[in-house]
């Protein structure tokens, strides 16, 4: 018998008002791994992070996380139960200093000592926050304001990190190094990671698992490679074609929801 997810979404449906952003949503985030929510902008990829993490109440549906029921659970208790939320736009806190923002990540903690060792720790992966640390965070760049907003989640020592666009408005080569580093808190750390991004070669290149969003409805998930030799998702994300020289009966699907 396989292991429980760390994180289940069981037919979702989240609202603005009158206007239904998600409907009826299934995914889950096995413990330890990366998986990505792909789709195109407005297709419900950044609710379904905002539900998991209390920021907004689904309509339906449920939300677990180690297989304890959070939906409708204040943000600041989520946090504590062991999930952490890096936003789209960073959101950091940009008249304070770089150390006092990751500090305010820890904010629910009493674990002094271990708060030191932890802020050391996320040094190591971003160095450049070190040599910053008494720098206001309005001032970074925008790649160590990215950095910044994932070291502020990781010190309140999450299970589970949600992390909405890390790439967006960063160069290549700042892109190659957050995602390097987000592999390795993962692989290092035992962090299981959802991961919406509209980059979705690097996306599916990152994660494990993918689930593709439509309008508001998973319509296609599988395995990360298996999405990536998907015509669909080829020609939908990659920017391929799917005659690209493969015989042309031979069609790789991903799998339908289930």
């Amino acid at each position: 018998m396989s292991e429980a997810p760390i994180l289940r979404l069981s037919n979702v449906e989240s609202a603005y008002g009158p206007i239904t952003a998600i409907r009826g949503v299934s995914l889950d985030l096995p413990r330890g791994r990366i998986v990505a929510v792909l789709g195109a902008n407005g297709a419900g990829k950044t609710t379904i992070l905002k539900t998991a993490s209390g920021v907004l109440d689904p309509v339906n549906g449920s939300v677990e996380l180690e297989g304890r029921r959070i939906e409708r659970m204040a943000p600041d208790r989520i946090v504590a139960l062991g999930m952490s939320h890096v936003p789209e736009g960073r959101e950091i806190f940009p008249f304070l200093s770089v150390r006092d923002n990751l500090r305010m990540g820890a904010y629910l903690r009493r674990d002094r000592a271990s708060v030191a060792a932890d802020l050391e720790k996320v040094y190591g992966y971003f160095p450049v926050l070190r040599e910053r640390r008494e720098q206001a965070a309005g001032l970074l760049s925008g790649g160590q304001q990215q950095m910044l907003a994932i070291s502020r989640a990781l010190m309140s020592r999450p299970k589970v990190l949600l992390l909405d666009e890390p790439s967006l408005g960063l160069s290549p080569l700042l892109v190659k190094e957050i995602f390097a580093i987000v592999r390795r808190l993962n692989r290092e750390e035992g962090v299981s990671i959802l991961l919406v991004e509209q980059n979705a070669k690097v996306a599916l290149e990152t994660a494990d698992y993918g689930y593709v969003l439509e309008v508001g409805r998973v319509v296609m998930h599988d395995a990360s490679e298996a999405l990536m030799r998907s015509d669909e998702i080829r020609e939908s994300y990659l920017g391929a074609h799917a005659d690209d020289g493969r015989e042309k009966g031979r069609r790789n699907r991903a799998r339908p929801m289930r």
